[in-house]
């Protein structure tokens, strides 16, 4: 039987200490695809601190809360919840400190998608290697309606709750921008997803001739410019697609280069950019369109030096 929850009191460190860990254990079960009971962990927890169910699955979102921030997954029952105690802030640390593989946790999409070159023999009949379409991704079938990622509204442009000192300090300390940018397998995950969702978009829309030219830019020619996709509106005209990666939530920050920052300006009409978020389990997007300042706030990160 569960024990009676204690009077309102601040939670101790080894109390999120044990928070923390039992949420990074079911983390890993589910990822991994191992079945695990929620309700069996919190009331293993409860009769071993006492703070009732209630408290210990409410602790849990907020933990969930913390990781989406830091670029990490989160488990899909546990909604993040963002009214943080300070305790739990250390807590966090001291785990991701010394379990430095909890980076890596969900994160079996290392394998590179495959390149142009690679799906090239792949080919529908009818569909020309020529060119600069990325028709490649219409072998066998064109994508399912599946492929098309649920699209959420930006979150708001207004200002935002601040983050709590503790939360920033871990943000700066673990910095997931970096982490995401370099995440090279992560940054073409997240933009061979978008490649299908604007193929089948354009599929939807019965423009299956433009649905053929969809480009995967900066895999045909490289990173540097300024869109990772070329795509079209139903109507022919462009629109060039910025794609941005995380396997945390939609407040992740990210790095925009300047090049990027450009072309939004020069192609304003054209130019968007996909935040995909919560790769690879569960991915959603949203879109921000230029001027960049209306939706996010650009903080200077490096200068260039010249003569």
């Amino acid at each position: 039987m569960a024990s009676t929850p204690e009077p309102r009191t601040d939670w101790t460190a080894e109390e999120n200490d044990l928070i923390v860990a039992d949420y990074f254990a079911m983390l890993v079960s589910e990822l991994s695809g191992q079945p695990y009971v929620k309700a069996h962990h919190a009331k293993a927890l409860d009769q071993h601190i006492g703070r009732g169910h209630k408290s210990i699955e409410f602790k849990h979102m907020n933990v969930s809360a913390a990781l989406a921030e830091l670029g990490l997954p989160h488990i899909r029952g546990y909604r993040p919840m963002s009214n943080y105690q300070r305790a739990l802030f250390p807590a966090l640390e001291r785990f991701l400190d010394t379990h430095p593989d909890a980076w890596t946790i969900g994160q079996e999409f290392s394998a590179s998608a495959p390149s142009t070159a690679q799906q090239s023999h792949h080919l529908s009949p009818g569909f020309s290697e020529a060119g600069t379409g990325y028709a490649g991704v219409l072998a066998d079938k064109p994508p399912a309606s599946g492929f098309v990622i649920p699209t959420d509204l930006p979150p708001s442009a207004s200002p935002r709750k601040a983050r709590p000192e503790g939360l920033v300090r871990l943000v700066r300390k673990y910095d997931p921008a970096s982490r995401d940018n370099a995440n090279r397998a992560l940054g073409r995950l997240g933009e061979q997803h978008v490649l299908n969702h604007e193929i089948a978009r354009l599929i939807a829309a019965d423009r299956m001739d433009l649905a053929t030219k969809v480009e995967w830019t900066s895999d045909v020619h490289g990173d540097g410019a300024g869109y990772d996709i070329r795509s079209f509106e139903p109507d022919g005209s462009d629109r060039l697609i910025e794609v941005k990666a995380t396997r945390g939530g939609a407040t992740t920050d990210f790095f925009l280069t300047r090049t990027e920052r450009e072309v939004s300006e020069e192609r304003a009409d054209a130019w968007r950019l996909y935040r995909l978020h919560t790769l690879p389990v569960t991915p959603r997007l949203f879109v921000l369109p230029p001027p960049l300042e209306a939706s996010v706030r650009l903080e200077a990160e490096n200068w260039r030096a010249a003569f």
